[in-house]
């Protein structure tokens, strides 16, 4: 019997540690999305945050995808209250501009 070492085994926990949007369907897999917030101190007055993009299915390869800081609002709250006005064809697009070109 072998033994296992770190590096051998999936990575444990949350592939992000943001707040979980919504999971949509796009080529065939599933897509949890995540709004991830910057740690930028240099801004005070806002609070921005990216999209994550990460398979359903991670031993299928392929690590998460991330936008560029696409929400800055003036409180937390607000960021939140954007992302969840996306609709899901918002989120699939922005997807898709994001994954390489086949």
């Amino acid at each position: 019997m072998s033994e296992q070492t770190p590096n051998d085994s999936a990575p444990s926990g949350p592939v992000s540690r943001g707040h979980h949007l919504a999971t949509l369907g796009h080529g065939g897999r599933f897509w949890d999305v995540y709004v991830e917030f910057e740690d930028e101190p240099r801004r005070q007055e806002a609070f921005g945050a990216c999209l994550c993009f990460s398979p359903s299915d991670p031993e299928e390869g392929g690590p998460p995808i991330r936008t560029t800081t696409i929400l800055i609002e003036p409180s937390y709250e607000e960021v939140l209250y954007r992302a969840r006005a996306f609709e899901e064809h918002h989120l699939v697009s922005l997807l898709r501009s994001c994954l390489p070109d086949d």
